[in-house]
């Protein structure tokens, strides 16, 4: 067990945050917390999907890897059970797996689709697994079943999904965003086109499921409001860009407590915003390498983060001796994450 409490800063870690031990041999694609404690799953390019447990003692954070299961490709989406018992991971093999991880039990297949399976999330309300692929589906499954119980077309490949019932959002190619109320999941609720100009990459439901965030390859985030009556409040801004170089935007997480939330991106950097105030409450240090994928633990104190190659230059560019991969730990300091009232102008 190695422990970390500053760490050195370095130039993949210039936050000095903890890093977790026995990192993936190759690039991270997902990261997702335990709901119930601090276990931390992440699914990689090497075929695996890796668990650790995650200690703090004060401002020192400790990792100690618990357990790996495989995948016969790339895996690249991850997602806990709600009781924190188990945990569903989809890829490259076209299948989703259920890891019973606690009880220390096997992986076994749960669901099929005809392509990569890119996106996937738990719905307790529904009891059910809903997986989005680039087949054209979104496919819902009872686990007790061995079919879906509903395939969803799409009007082209999943990139993006998040929920938050009973609003889900699915983000496609061409820039579909088909939003739908998973009381009545058969038929879309509304379709409209990203307000962004180009690729969707990433989504997160507003945490009181009015609207949500979307993030594209351009370095920028629009923040959308469902009620039709709300859309003078719909923005967007510029972010994760540095001069002309422009980044993708990788992820987007809302805090659970503050409900702020993190953009991280291509060009090494992760920022915690607040959509209501408008502004940026704070801006981490650019590591040396792109930022995939992140996200907080249950209670926020903790914002977990791969430093890796991110595949968006293609194989050409991607050096395995010299592109390591890390995964780090932010000990979330409330002053970086909790909303500011926004500054008034004194203009009307």
């Amino acid at each position: 067990m190695a422990t970390f409490g500053a760490a050195a800063a370095s130039s993949y870690n210039p936050n000095r945050s903890a890093e977790v031990v026995q990192p993936p041999s190759d690039s991270v694609s997902s990261l997702c917390f335990s709901p119930k404690a601090n276990f931390l799953v992440a699914t990689s390019w090497d075929n695996q999907v890796r668990c650790w447990e995650v200690m703090r003692s004060g401002t020192n954070v400790s990792t100690v890897p618990k357990a790996a299961m495989a995948h016969d490709q790339p895996v690249l989406c991850s997602t806990w059970k709600d009781d924190g018992t188990t945990v569903f991971s989809g890829g490259c093999d076209k299948q989703a797996k259920m890891w019973p991880l606690l009880s220390g039990g096997q992986p076994v297949q749960v669901a099929m689709h005809d392509a990569p399976i890119k996106e996937i999330a738990w719905v307790p309300e529904m009891n059910m697994l809903v997986t989005g692929s680039w087949d054209k589906t979104l496919r819902y499954w009872d686990l007790r079943q061995p079919n879906p119980a509903h395939v969803q077309q799409l009007p082209e490949r999943c990139y993006a999904l998040t929920v938050r019932y009973p609003l889900m959002v699915v983000g496609t190619a061409d820039r579909n965003l088909i939003v739908y109320n998973l009381q009545n999941p058969q038929t879309e609720f509304k379709r409209i086109i990203s307000p962004l100009k180009y690729q969707t990459r990433c989504l997160a439901a507003f945490p009181d499921q009015q609207g949500f965030l979307v993030g594209s390859i351009e370095g920028r985030v629009g923040v959308h409001h469902l009620d039709d009556a709300q859309q003078q409040k719909n923005f967007t801004f510029k972010c994760h860009r540095e001069g002309n170089e422009i980044y993708s935007v990788n992820s987007l997480n809302f805090h659970p407590v503050h409900h702020t939330f993190a953009t991280a991106g291509s060009d090494g950097a992760f920022n915690f915003w607040d959509k209501d105030s408008k502004q940026r409450l704070k801006a981490m240090s650019r590591c040396s390498q792109p930022i995939p994928c992140s996200t907080f633990n249950s209670d926020g104190s903790i914002f977990a983060y791969s430093v890796c190659y991110d595949w968006s230059k293609g194989a050409e560019n991607h050096n395995p001796a010299t592109a390591k991969t890390y995964i780090l730990l932010h000990s979330v300091q409330e002053s970086e994450i909790k909303g500011k009232p926004r500054i008034s102008t004194g203009r009307k």
